[in-house]
């Protein structure tokens, strides 16, 4: 089990934090610009899980390497079901350095996107403060 995939299953939040890069790139189902740096991509992080209701991973694939890991996922947002997948890339030192997000159907992708627009003041406070 990929050490991401643990800490998200067991609401580890510092953990997962501790897991991202300082220069890690986040790319989200719903905005056209990625998102750059640790702070701003686990104040996004702790955005979804505000969001997502009854997440839980259903897969995992790992590349042979072990730097890239694909990490399907199911959840509820506003009620409606959402399945997607978590993309890693680790750098050298086991860190996440690109973490790319896709989500279907685009129904849920539009609802995901109007619970995290909804939460993105919070967010960018967050991550101004870390």
């Amino acid at each position: 089990m990929h050490p991401f995939r643990k800490a998200v299953e067991s609401g580890e939040h510092a953990a997962i934090e501790e897991l991202l890069a300082e220069n890690v790139v986040f790319t989200s189902p719903v905005a056209f610009k990625p998102y750059t740096g640790k702070a701003m991509t686990a104040a996004i992080l702790r955005g979804v899980i505000r969001v997502f209701e009854d997440f839980r991973y259903v897969r995992e694939m790992s590349g042979a390497d072990g730097r890239d890991h694909a990490l399907e996922f199911k959840a509820k947002v506003g009620g409606m079901e959402v399945h997607g997948c978590d993309f890693l890339h680790v750098d050298e030192h086991g860190l996440i350095d690109d973490f790319v997000v896709m989500v279907r159907p685009l129904s849920a992708a539009q609802a995901l996107a109007a619970a995290m627009a909804a939460q993105f003041d919070r967010i960018r406070a967050e991550a101004q403060r870390a």
